[in-house]
């Protein structure tokens, strides 16, 4: 049982800080790729938006197919040989892109690198959950995803400069594949005192928990709400007046970000139930605001709105699932809950995306509305709310409170 009388132990240490920085120098790459990619598909290619859609279901199809061994052979392993092991398999196929010559040769080497971030991700955020009290979990979650968002958002300015005026994509991908290689160097920061493992034990671990599946749906939801705005705010926004969605987007990212930070404990005070609840709140009023209101002020209010709702998403159903589970099986809950965000991705780009491509956009983002009002019911039906008195009511011989120190 943990120790309640001292709400407040030491979160940001350094490991914690090892973990954040590689997750920052991993996602800036990741940034770099999700724009290199479909421009140089259409561009080099001549693949068009079709061979666009087919490298990013490979690597989303990839993901989902690793996420049920990946908590195995986290426990069986170890936490950071296996973030080293996805930077590095990101790292090589990355460098295979610069030489691609093929649509096929993207979509396998986009598939690995499916593969090796899915390892590096359920790895890294296996670990801030180590390395945090159990009250302070979503706190984590927060601190850890301004790092996972924040490299997102610098990658692409990174790689807008590699690619230049010249199309250079193979620069580009070299430069990326320098950064994925740079973060299996930055995981040596954290010390192996702190790397837990399972050893053999883990291969009776189930592949999927339970315990995941609730919150994972109402994740999946937010997910594809959110990839309605992705997907079809650029063209969108040129049909309302404005000249794209960079700003739109950048607006969402800022206020993601900002909010992360400031009020990273705000979940944990919360609840899951409440915190969700107003993410994808937040969610429905952006997208439905987008699809009754076609003006450019309605655009930029709304991607502050979503920025909102999506800060909000992730943190408290990662720290729900965590308190759920024993410490032994941390890492298969973590890989089966984050194995939604691709499940996501698919129906928001796939399903939603036929609805407005049939139909019209304004009917895919109130399809994304609805989606978002789906994750409500299934969150309040079937989510159990855990304060955090209850959690690894396994016997490990470790206080759950306890952190590891630096």
């Amino acid at each position: 049982m943990a120790d309640v009388s001292n709400p407040s132990p030491r979160l940001i240490t350094g490991p914690f800080v090892s973990v954040m920085a590689t997750a920052l120098v991993f996602f800036v790459y990741i940034g770099m790729v999700v724009v290199t990619v479909p421009s140089f598909v259409e561009r080099d290619l001549g693949s068009g938006e079709f061979g666009v859609g087919l490298t990013m279901a490979s690597f989303a199809f990839a993901a989902i197919f690793a996420r049920p061994f990946l908590g195995r052979l986290t426990e069986r392993f170890g936490r950071r040989a296996l973030m080293m092991a996805g930077a590095v398999l990101a790292s090589l196929a990355t460098f295979a892109m610069a030489f691609s010559t093929e649509l096929w040769h993207v979509m396998v080497f986009r598939g690995i690198t499916g593969l090796g971030e899915a390892a590096l991700f359920v790895a890294a955020a296996t670990l801030i959950a180590d390395l945090s009290p159990a009250n302070r979990r979503a706190e984590a979650a927060s601190y850890f995803s301004v790092a996972v968002f924040g490299g997102i958002g610098v990658g692409p300015l990174i790689a807008e400069g590699f690619i230049g005026s010249d199309d250079d994509y193979s620069t580009a991908f070299l430069a990326a594949g320098v950064l994925a290689a740079l973060a299996a160097v930055t995981v040596l920061g954290v010390p192996r005192r702190v790397d837990r493992t399972a050893g053999r034990s883990a291969e009776r671990m189930p592949m999927f928990q339970r315990a995941a599946l609730a919150p994972g749906l109402v994740l999946a939801c937010g997910i594809a709400a959110f990839s309605v705005f992705m997907a079809f705010a650029p063209e969108y926004s040129k049909s309302v007046g404005l000249p794209g969605a960079g700003g739109l987007l950048l607006v969402y990212s800022l206020v993601s970000v900002s909010l992360r930070v400031v009020a990273a404990k705000l979940p944990e005070r919360l609840g899951a139930h409440r915190t969700v609840t107003i993410a994808l709140v937040f969610l429905t009023a952006g997208l439905s605001l987008i699809a009754l209101v076609p003006e450019p002020w309605a655009l930029w209010v709304a991607a502050g709105v979503i920025g909102v709702g999506m800060a909000f998403l992730y943190p408290s159903l990662m720290a729900n699932v965590v308190n759920r589970v024993s410490e032994q099986e941390r890492s298969t809950a973590l890989s089966s809950l984050t194995m939604f965000f691709e499940v996501g991705t698919i129906v928001g780009g796939v399903a939603l995306g036929a609805i407005g491509e049939i139909a019209s956009k304004q009917a895919g983002f109130l399809g994304g509305a609805l989606m978002a009002l789906v994750g409500v019911a299934v969150l309040w039906q079937f989510v159990v709310e855990t304060p955090f008195e209850t959690v690894d009511t396994v016997d490990t011989g470790v206080d759950a409170d306890t952190p590891i120190p630096a």
